[in-house]
């Protein structure tokens, strides 16, 4: 008899536990995705937001200030410290060296367009595209390309080893007569008060460059023409870098000199800013690395508040699956109030009878559990493939968690309802009152 009471009570109604995994299903799909996204969405944002250029300036601990007026560098040219283009190999032989995605030095050099009319500029020395000797034998192609991905160019960048150069969009359109992409130009340094006339160099024009800002009145060349015109070989005077970083944290913001020896541990092996910057200074000493704050903000409150989203999300599609278990829960339990009479009255305990009815949730939340992962991972896909240009990857991992959570909403609706049939009294339902 009691064996047959709970057979009855798993086959019994099967619309109302299709309805009951259905909303686990849906709840546990929506968590998969988000969960699945928010696993995802560090790494994927962080790369994203290297579109927005370097997020690190690394210059000589020594260096002067710059005079900038106008985009023109009027800072002589011999004053200020220096680093050198040979130890920027190093940079690839630090822990994070995998997160270094590129870097570009610079040499801002004051010259002279020759001419019928001479024009008083910038000459910016850097790279384009160029490999750069490890450390370990191998070469890393680094340059503008990766450090400041947003300048666009009408023509074509400079060849690092040709004497070639692009022009910024101002100075090429207030310049008499223009300048457009095929012509040349004499470009010399400006010589110092005394000094004699720096002999020219002609380079060929192959863009125009556009930054939106002090670029726009330079002329960008080769490092090494800027370098000859310095009298400065081998050498540069800042370094952007893009670096991928983890946003910071409470533990981050902690000064890494009151942290013991397992917390240094374990912030100096996580890719934060600060701890990527202890790095490089270490790879090259004597200088001093600051964060672009514009670029680390936003990164640090965008991540911040996806993250806070996908989680309010992911918890309101549990509460209401939790609801919705708690409904149909207490429906059972009123339309089986005298099955639930009749095996209390033939000896079965409130335990039992709590332990029966759980056991038929808990199956439910597998089976809804189960069905809604799949559809939280093609959910998952369709939103990366949206967000992202590219599809969540299937994490597998999350199949345990999500039958464990699937269990857990299971459990938390059916609470009440257990509650109240454990206080069912079997008299006056068997006497039908």
């Amino acid at each position: 008899m009691f064996a047959r009471l709970v057979k009855e009570s798993f086959v019994r109604n099967p619309r109302r536990k299709i309805l009951t995994a259905a909303a686990l299903a849906l709840g546990i799909a929506v968590a998969t995705a988000t969960l699945s996204v928010a696993l995802e969405v560090g790494d994927r944002m962080a790369h994203e937001f290297r579109s927005l250029g370097a997020n690190l300036l690394v210059t000589p601990q020594a260096d002067t200030l710059p005079l900038q007026i106008g985009g023109v560098d009027y800072r002589p040219v011999n004053e200020g410290a220096y680093l050198n283009v040979s130890d920027l190999g190093k940079l690839k032989m630090i822990f994070w060296r995998h997160n270094i995605l590129g870097f570009a030095p610079f040499l801002d050099v004051p010259a002279t367009i020759e001419g019928r009319n001479q024009i008083h500029t910038t000459l910016i020395g850097t790279w384009f595209e160029h490999n750069v000797p490890v450390p370990d034998g191998s070469a890393f192609q680094t340059g503008v390309r990766s450090t400041h991905p947003w300048w666009k160019v009408q023509g074509r960048w400079f060849d690092d080893d040709a004497k070639e150069c692009v022009i910024g969009a101002t100075l090429a359109a207030n310049y008499p007569g223009g300048i457009a992409p095929g012509q040349s130009i004499e470009i010399a340094g400006r010589a110092e008060a005394g000094g004699a006339p720096a002999h020219p160099i002609t380079l060929a024009v192959t863009g125009i460059v556009a930054t939106g800002g002090a670029e726009d009145n330079a002329v960008l060349a080769p490092l090494a023409l800027a370098q000859q015109l310095a009298g400065h070989s081998g050498q540069f005077r800042e370094l952007f870098v893009s670096a991928l970083t983890k946003p910071a944290d409470a533990f981050a913001r902690r000064d890494p000199k009151t942290m013991n020896e397992t917390e240094y541990d374990r912030w100096y092996c996580s890719p934060y800013v600060s701890s990527i910057t202890l790095q490089i200074t270490q790879a090259l000493p004597g200088t001093e690395v600051r964060t672009i704050r514009r670029v680390a903000d936003t990164e640090g409150r965008v991540l911040s508040r996806i993250s806070t989203l996908l989680w309010i999300v992911t918890l309101a599609a549990l509460a209401a699956a939790i609801l919705a278990v708690a409904a149909t829960s207490a429906a059972t339990v009123l339309e089986r109030r005298v099955e639930i009479g009749i095996m209390k009255a033939i000896g079965a305990s409130n335990s039992l009878v709590s332990g029966i009815f759980l056991a038929e949730q808990l199956m439910l939340a597998l089976i809804g559990g189960a069905i809604g992962y799949v559809c939280g991972v093609v959910l998952a896909r369709a939103l990366g493939e949206s967000v992202f240009g590219s599809p969540a990857p299937v994490n597998v991992l999350l199949l345990p968690i999500v039958l464990g959570i699937a269990a857990i909403v299971a459990v938390i609706g059916s609470l009440v309802p257990l509650r109240r049939a454990a206080r069912l009294d079997p008299a006056p339902i068997l006497k039908g009152e």
